[in-house]
């Protein structure tokens, strides 16, 4: 079987990984970590960009290393090619194996931040479209001294104030290690940033099994029947509101 994988480049490694065994011929393209900042919208338009440039290529099926990404995916549609996509609401899940953990380890750890190799390595991994798009929508990446010069003294630490106020949400960071990691940096990494914002750090043992499953073919056995969903030509992906994720919207008329 030949098939396209389109990734978000959070998940390189392990979708490396998962295609160099996967019996199937798999083709991969990454996209960058900052589409998620462009707005749900936007980004399905560019993931769709992608879809239909690989669509006539012969491929058998387009997977995608994504996630319902806060709606990212939402509204994309199968042309010619099948598309399968994991029922995950985000990464976390294809890295923690399933969406009973992923909803366990929440209800049970409260304000928690998650990290991996790949958030921590592809941190910076934003071409400077992306970038200038999301200090323009949302303020982030703007230091202090560019928000008091652009604003003034009191707007420009307000903004500042209000654009990092996510962290008063969170009381602590968790590291998801894969196994792939090549050392200890990334979990030292993670380790000093929960030191430097006074949060609680845990590391847990992911488990990669959807990646695997999505690169292997193994989509339609039972045992993962539930854990992905794939759209046929003319089908359209749109949010569920339940924990499947997403459903199918039929062809348009």
């Amino acid at each position: 079987m030949k098939c396209k994988l389109i990734s978000c480049e959070v998940l390189y490694r392990e979708a490396c990984a998962a295609v160099a065994r996967s019996p199937h011929q798999v083709d991969v393209e990454f996209l960058p970590k900052g589409l998620h900042d462009i707005g749900g919208a936007g980004m399905c338009a560019r993931l769709q960009e992608v879809v239909d440039r690989n669509d006539p290529l012969g491929y058998q099926f387009i997977l995608l290393g994504y996630a319902l990404c806060g709606g990212g995916t939402a509204g994309l549609q199968a042309r010619q090619t099948p598309l399968v996509i994991p029922r995950a609401h985000d990464c976390i899940t294809l890295l923690l194996g399933s969406r009973d953990r992923y909803r366990e380890y929440f209800s049970s750890h409260g304000g928690v931040y998650f990290a991996s190799t790949g958030w921590l390595e592809r941190g910076q991994g934003i071409d400077q479209r992306v970038l200038a798009q999301t200090r323009e929508r949302t303020g982030a990446g703007w230091t202090l001294d560019e928000l008091i010069a652009k604003y003034g003294e009191d707007n420009g630490r307000y903004l500042y104030d209000e654009f990092n106020s996510y962290e008063k949400a969170y009381q602590r960071l968790t590291f998801i290690r894969t196994g792939l990691e090549p050392d200890g940096r990334f979990e030292n990494q993670a380790r000093e940033s929960a030191v430097e914002h006074g949060w609680e750090f845990e590391r847990v043992e992911g488990d990669l099994r959807l990646v695997h499953a999505l690169a292997d073919g193994l989509w339609d056995l039972p045992a993962n029947a539930a854990d992905f969903l794939v759209l046929r030509p003319g089908e359209r992906l749109a949010p569920s509101y339940r924990d499947d994720i997403f459903r199918i919207l039929p062809p348009e008329a």
